[in-house]
Parts: C-alpha cells; structure tokens; sequence
C-alpha cells in the first residue's frame, strides 16, 4: 500500500453491507477527497474469487487491517447496527486504530446516553438482567472515551475530521 500526500482515512463501517456498497464506497471516498482526504474503503481490496469462505474472509480481515496500519485517521460509521449497539467489526477496527494511536472521528445519530437507547427496568437492567451503563454517553464508554470527536452525519463528519488532522489533530 502506498503513502499518499494527503492524510488516508479509513472509512469503517456497516455500510459494506449495504445493497448499494459500492456507490456509497464512492460516495464517501468523493465526500473525502472534497475536503483534502483520501479515503480508503475496504472494497478498494480485490479478494481472490477462488479461495473458500473462510479464507475469503481471512484475506479481507488481513487487507483492511493493513489499512487500518498505513492510514493517518479513521472515519467510524457507529449508528446502531442488527440492534442497539455498533456493527462489532467496526468497534474492532475503531479498537485497533486507537491502538495504534490514530484518530477516530465518529459519526452516528446521536441519543443522550445508553440509558435513553437501551430499554431497562427503574433500577437501570435491561430485559435480559444486565445493567445498562449510566455515565452520559451515546455509546459504551470504551468507544465513547477513545474518539476525538463526533458528528451526525458522515457529511458533517468528514469535515470535522479535515479540520482537526489540518490543527495537527492527533489522538
């Protein structure tokens, strides 16, 4: 993978599984490249055809995390997905990329805190027995204490994000 001038932001997310991933991969990319970022979409990979499921998806965890590597910040999709919480394999990517001491900039339709998102009882457990965290924040503390910054949109998003690598914006 090869550097570019301008900072690369990996655009993690659900939105691979969209019907329409391919347009929205490009439509994102566009969003970033009009405000002085490269995005990188994970479709940007070409997968061998021939290999089975299971190595399939091998070399698709192995391409995106080489780009989680090699790019300067990650742009993270963290709307609810198949229910009340993030796509887990974003949360990974997201968990990987402050590992390595990049910014992630978030983007989600925000609620007040878990308690206003998860359903729960008067004492704070939700149907199942589990409490539902109670510290003011749209999402779990772990993802909630490790962004720089959020947004609604990727639209609003991907501006912010510019604008804080541009002040020399780290983690």
């Amino acid at each position: 993978m090869k550097k570019s001038s301008v900072p690369q932001v990996y655009l993690a997310g659900f939105d691979v599984f969209r019907s329409d991933a391919i347009d929205h991969g490009r439509y994102l990319k566009d969003l970033c490249r009009g405000h002085g970022l490269e995005g990188l979409y994970p479709f940007d990979n070409e997968v061998d055809e021939h290999r089975t499921p299971q190595a399939t998806a091998q070399q698709i965890c192995a391409m995106n995390i080489v780009m989680i590597r090699h790019c300067t910040a990650v742009l993270a999709n963290l709307n609810v997905f198949r229910g009340l919480e993030p796509d887990s394999g974003t949360a990974f990517e997201v968990g990987m990329a402050v590992a390595l001491g990049k910014p992630v900039w978030a983007y989600f339709e925000h609620v007040g805190s878990m308690r206003e998102l998860v359903p729960h009882d008067h004492q704070g457990f939700d149907a199942k027995g589990f409490m539902v965290e109670d510290f003011g924040l749209p999402r779990n503390l772990m993802l909630a204490c490790s962004w720089v910054g959020t947004s609604a949109t990727a639209e609003e998003a991907v501006p912010a994000l510019a604008r804080h690598l541009a002040q020399g914006g780290g983690v």
